[in-house]
């Protein structure tokens, strides 16, 4: 098959999620299955700034309409690293050249509708540019989820695009592209899509909600997080559209990269281990310990690498930290978000300098070592679509605890004795989210932490599992061929 994976980030060219973890593996993956696969995206300043150099001129350029006005595109490509893909980039500075890639700290950039807008339109017509007609156009999230309807309303007619399939990918359904009913003029549709079957929700445009009602099939990035959203609680308003599509709607886990996160090989942290030999991870809490400031003491070390908001659970643990404090442990954190939280963890520094630290910072290698130093990791997301720090956890023999959500319910199996005993258990996780049962489970997990022998037996089964990308390649290939049929 002839894929084009569409994304507006991909390591290691422009990063804000997870989305650009996925875009720059599962490519790959799907050539090293035999096809014909190419990725495109925005070129960023991000990207200008560290890959200019490595920038092939395609010599095209082309007008694409947004509204009433023609803006001017062009294409550059380059190969993701480590493989023959090619990856083209569309160039427009007034759109792309930018500090971040969706906004600043005050907020989104107000023109985010054109320039996506733009975007889709241009992908379509640089395909065309390039005589390179795709079997499947596998688009992910908001901004690219005009795609499905554009194959099917302004494309229609064109031979070049009748055998075109679309995917389109939720990564995470609270991200919808939600813009004044004034921005659907730019999209050039016909006015009879702007409907609540199609485009509108409560009066404004909705682009995610028109790529939801077009494209063939649907993914989510795990399948509790794909039943999840066709519910109130979890649906953010597209739970009926999303309960109506439920046949062509899959849940997909996503993979990790081995060769970036693996204690064997893994060039960032002070010593490396194997399920083997794990000697190397007492190095690690040692130095973790030292980097943190931290007595260097043979207590529980608790990690977690978030985001610092609500929707990762960081209210749980601001409201558990003083009866936290009380037990026998240390806790690292890594990350940042909004000011409340922030000065809040950065706070706890001060009152609890022998057990706490919080890195208030995005730092990859430290996060590296925080996996590798810590023996418990916290995940007590109120939602989480798929999550991948749970996955680095398990290689990483830091067991998880986690609440029973999206993908967490789908990769941690909560630690019982006869899980223990069958080797199926690889974490602890809660239903209910609250601090007291977050606080329950933490206990459980550093009562078994006591028993050295279990606790190295549950290690072991995270270690020795494997959640590499080319399993979720070969389910979306199976997917891209139920698209086409």
């Amino acid at each position: 098959m002839k894929i084009l994976f569409v994304t507006t980030e991909a390591v290691p060219f422009a990063k804000t999620g997870g989305l650009a973890d996925v875009a720059g593996a599962v490519p790959k993956c799907l050539r090293a299955l035999g096809h014909d696969v190419a990725l495109i995206m925005p070129y960023h300043r991000v990207t200008r700034e560290e890959f200019a150099a490595q920038m092939e001129n395609t010599g095209i350029r082309f007008l694409v309409p947004v509204g009433a006005e023609t803006v001017e595109a062009a294409l550059l490509r380059t190969t993701l690293p480590g493989s023959d893909v090619p990856i083209y980039f569309v160039q427009n500075d007034p759109y792309f050249d930018r500090e971040q890639l969706y906004g600043t700290p005050a907020g989104d950039y107000p023109d985010n509708a054109d320039r996506f807008i733009f975007f889709c339109r241009a992908i379509l017509q640089g395909t065309k540019a390039l005589n390179w007609a795709p079997d499947i156009y596998h688009g992910n999230d908001w901004q690219t989820a005009l795609l499905p309807v554009y194959l099917k309303t302004l494309c229609l007619r064109d031979p070049f695009y009748h055998n075109s399939r679309s995917l389109l990918t939720i990564h995470n359904l609270a991200f919808q592209g939600v813009f004044p009913r004034e921005k659907y003029e730019l999209t050039g549709l016909e006015w009879s899509h702007f409907s609540w079957q199609e485009l509108e929700f409560y009066g404004k445009l909705n682009l995610l909600k028109g790529g939801l009602v077009f494209a063939d099939r649907l993914s989510a990035v795990s399948p509790t997080y794909a039943a999840e959203i066709q519910t109130p609680e979890y649906g953010a308003g597209l739970e009926g559209i999303l309960a109506q599509r439920a046949k062509d709607l899959h849940g997909i886990i996503n993979g990790i990269d081995y060769a970036v996160w693996n204690p064997a090989v893994d060039a960032l942290i002070p010593a490396r281990y194997t399920p083997q030999d794990l000697s190397g991870k007492a190095v690690c809490k040692r130095e973790l310990q030292k980097l943190s400031g931290l007595p260097a003491r043979s207590v529980p070390l608790l990690g977690l690498i978030s985001r610092l908001d609500p929707q990762k659970g960081l209210d749980l643990i601001a409201e558990i930290m003083p009866d936290l404090m009380q037990l026998d442990l240390q806790f690292v954190l890594l990350g940042t978000g909004t000011k409340e939280f922030n000065d809040l963890f950065a706070g706890f520094n001060a009152a609890y300098p022998e057990k706490f630290k919080a890195h208030v910072t995005f730092n990859n290698a430290l996060a590296h070592q925080i996996e590798a130093g810590c023996d418990i990791y916290l995940m007590p997301s109120r939602y989480e679509p798929c999550g991948l720090n749970q996955l680095y956890s398990l290689k990483y023999g830091a067991v998880p605890v986690v609440r029973k959500t999206g993908g967490l319910a789908d990769t941690i199996v909560n630690c019982t004795p006869t899980g223990i005993a069958k080797g199926t258990s690889n974490g602890f996780s809660f239903e209910s989210y609250s601090s007291r049962a977050l606080f329950a489970t933490i206990r459980r997990a550093l009562k078994l932490f006591a028993d050295k022998r279990t606790w190295r037996r549950l290690m072991l089964v995270g270690m020795q599992q494997d959640w590499s990308w080319e399993k979720s390649a070969r389910e979306y290939a199976a997917l891209y061929e139920k698209a086409r049929i």
